[in-house]
């Protein structure tokens, strides 16, 4: 895979793991689902998915660079990752609806 393809999988992955983490979210939860906070089990399960997620990307930068670079570009990722899943639960939070597979 080029450089290009496994930059971009690893930013949506940060997108993706970041929505699992704020999901995990009582207060964010109720915006997107408009249901009940989730039980224990759910939280435990979009966290520990979350922090895979926020792994792998980690490791998919690795893949593209040193890790002096690819830690930088890995922050840089989760900054833009953040500030996208900060935009949609302040405009369209039932958008993150998609994230939960149950």
């Amino acid at each position: 895979m080029s450089d290009v393809t496994l930059l971009a999988f690893a930013l949506g992955l940060c997108v993706v793991s970041l929505g699992w983490l704020a999901l995990a979210m009582d207060v964010h939860w109720r915006q997107a689902c408009a249901t009940d906070p989730p039980g224990g089990s759910t939280t435990r399960w979009l966290r520990g998915m979350g922090s895979l997620g926020l792994l792998g990307s980690l490791v998919l930068c690795l893949q593209v660079d040193h890790a002096s670079i690819a830690s930088l570009v890995w922050v840089m990722n989760l900054a833009g990752a953040a500030l996208a899943i900060t935009m949609i639960l302040a405009w369209v939070p039932r958008w993150l609806r998609v994230l939960v597979p149950f």
